[in-house]
């Protein structure tokens, strides 16, 4: 998967639905989960609501904007060490390491809007 996509199981089935009237969400879902079963992909939780895939298996840290819902690759970020196996008795199976908060685009809008408003106060205050 070269793109940088983040797609949900609803993204996928929502691109192809039109090319393929038979498809179900259900197909959907097992195909992306054999997937990460295989190696083929990262399955990425953001929430017990909202689970994304990653073709892109180099460690890499993810950001999940709270503002635009959107989940980004941060590359340059120094991974973690990814571990399977024994801790103590614990069985890992899976490590993710991803950041939320508000990303570049959302920033600068609400930058933007911030200093929008400011104006306008200014302006009624001279009034």
């Amino acid at each position: 998967m070269a793109h940088k996509t983040h797609p949900t199981v609803d993204d996928v089935y929502t691109g192809l639905c039109n090319k393929i009237p038979t498809l179900s969400k259900t197909t959907v879902y097992n195909t992306l989960r054999m997937f990460y079963d295989n190696g083929a992909a990262q399955m990425i939780t953001i929430d017990e609501h909202r689970v994304c895939y990653d073709g892109d298996l180099h460690p890499h840290v993810h950001f999940f904007c709270n503002k635009c819902g959107k989940v980004y690759d941060l590359m340059d970020e120094q991974a973690p060490k990814q571990y399977r196996g024994d801790i103590n008795g614990f069985l890992v199976e899976d490590s993710q390491l991803y950041y939320r908060g508000i990303c570049p685009d959302c920033r600068a809008k609400m930058l933007k809007t911030e200093t929008k408003t400011a104006g306008i106060q200014q302006v009624a205050t001279k009034h």
